[in-house]
């Protein structure tokens, strides 16, 4: 998107406007990858299965499912894992005349082809397979990340979705950035690679400025780092179609889990000529997507025509100045009831 007519003012903690930065650059997003979760090491499995090997390490060659594949250096680990994409195999297991496995994603890949083999896969399930792995148990892949879990074959793929140990999406928007990562890195990613603002404190003062706000499409979205209370929050503000109507929104997004964001609070106001707007509001996790809390709408909106006159002058030119706050609720050990944290 071009935001080559925004400008953007930001004042923190109540300091004077003393600078507006143009935002002229659009860069080329690289991968970095950071977290590799492959190659973990989980506890030996009982006898007679042992392995010295990685829990993702490569199939036996000859991929043959028998009492012949189970040898001192083979686990059964590596007998769940599916030749073609490396990733366990879960119900239904499908297997060849010969014997070769595959899971049932793959299937459709290789055209109903053996990629061993080559011979037709037909429709048989490794039902032998399907049993032994209904007695495994597996720790989480996010294992070297600090998860303790340890979880049964057919529940371990529905913990790690949902794992709050697992990495974060990049929660830059209006581009598809594929960079996952921890908190930290993800910082250093949005400074360094998206140019995003960072700022210390927990009140902000910015001013928007669009030449042609008539271009909703052309002044999708704004991104702003704050950095309090020892925790990281992404503010968004931007530009897009309500049904028929052209609207603005803000919203914060809090870079952690919903169960730490649940404990701060924050406020946006937005006004001019004696009217304004104040939204109130809990910062949502950025395990929740830019997309799925804009389409919630779940922050500040804005009409258009609100938006210009809050401009002023002929309506030509948008000019918004939106101020907030971010505070920390703290619970009253006698009610347990949230109040919020002045003193912050």
């Amino acid at each position: 998107m071009d935001l080559d007519n925004i400008e953007c003012v930001s004042v923190v903690d109540g300091a004077d406007e003393s600078e507006i930065h143009n935002l002229h650059h659009h860069h080329h997003l690289h991968h970095h990858p950071h977290l590799h979760q492959n190659n973990l090491q989980p506890p030996p499995p009982p006898p007679p299965f042992s392995s010295s090997k990685p829990l993702n390490a490569s199939p036996p060659p000859n991929g043959i499912l028998g009492p012949a594949a189970i040898a001192p250096a083979t686990s059964v680990h590596e007998l769940l894992e599916c030749p073609v994409c490396t990733n366990s195999m879960y119900p239904p297991i499908h297997q060849c005349h010969n014997g070769h496995t595959l899971c049932s994603t793959c299937k459709t890949r290789v055209h109903n082809r053996c990629p061993t083999c080559r011979q037709e896969l037909g429709d048989i399930r490794c039902l032998a397979l399907e049993k032994v792995a209904e007695s495994l148990e597996l720790p989480c892949k996010y294992y070297s990340l600090g998860c303790p879990g340890i979880f049964p074959y057919y529940s371990k793929l529905k913990h790690e979705a949902l794992c709050n140990f697992r990495p974060y999406n990049c929660p830059y928007a209006g581009s598809e950035c594929s960079v996952v990562g921890d908190i930290p890195f993800l910082v250093t990613h949005l400074r360094d690679d998206h140019k995003v603002d960072m700022h210390t404190g927990s009140t902000f003062n910015h001013r928007y400025v669009k030449s042609n706000p008539r271009e909703v499409e052309n002044a999708t979205w704004m991104l702003t780092v704050f950095h309090c209370f020892g925790q990281y929050f992404c503010l968004h503000f931007e530009a897009f179609q309500l049904g028929m109507a052209p609207v603005y929104m803000a919203f914060l997004r809090f870079m952690g889990d919903e169960t730490e964001a649940r404990n701060y609070s924050y406020s946006l106001e937005v006004g001019a000529n004696g009217r304004k707007l104040i939204w109130e509001g809990t910062p949502r996790s950025i395990r929740d997507s830019h997309r799925k809390v804009r389409d919630s709408h779940d922050g500040l909106i804005i009409q258009r025509n609100m938006a210009l006159f809050f401009s002023g002058g002929d309506r030509k030119e948008l000019k918004l100045r939106v101020t907030g706050r971010i505070w920390k609720e703290q619970q009253n050990p006698e009610t347990g009831v949230c109040i919020p944290n002045l003193c912050s």
